[in-house]
């Protein structure tokens, strides 16, 4: 079974998807997993990426894993909005996808928005 655990104690992910802005927000999902289990993972993963990529307001993903062996993957999907992300991730059939992950997998995901560092780079 999926476990997830927050980022940040002080702002859950539940919070974050019903925030209010309507720029774009960028998806950093942390995946723990089992190493026995990661081709599971990925391929669990994969199909759940399949589902958002059909649903309104995506607009990109890329799976990263973690280098020298690491079981550790790291998603990025960026959405044209929270809410957007929201409609998705609350879906009836995106929700029961979550119990195909391996057990004793952490997903930690969390929305981030660009910043404007002047010089360095663009918000």
């Amino acid at each position: 079974m999926l476990e997830f655990q927050e980022l940040d104690r002080h702002v859950t992910y539940l919070e974050q998807l019903q925030g209010h802005g309507d720029g774009p927000v960028v998806l950093i999902n942390k995946f723990t997993v089992p190493p026995d289990q990661l081709e599971r993972a990925i391929e669990v993963w994969a199909h759940d990426a399949a589902f958002m990529q059909r649903q309104p307001g995506f607009t990109s993903t890329q799976l990263h894993r973690g280098a020298a062996g690491s079981s550790t993957l790291i998603n990025v999907a960026v959405w044209q909005s929270a809410a957007a992300l929201r409609n998705a991730f609350i879906k009836p059939e995106f929700q029961a996808r979550l119990g195909r992950y391996p057990d004793g997998t952490i997903t930690s995901p969390h929305l981030f928005t660009k910043v404007a560092v002047p010089g360095i780079c663009d918000g």
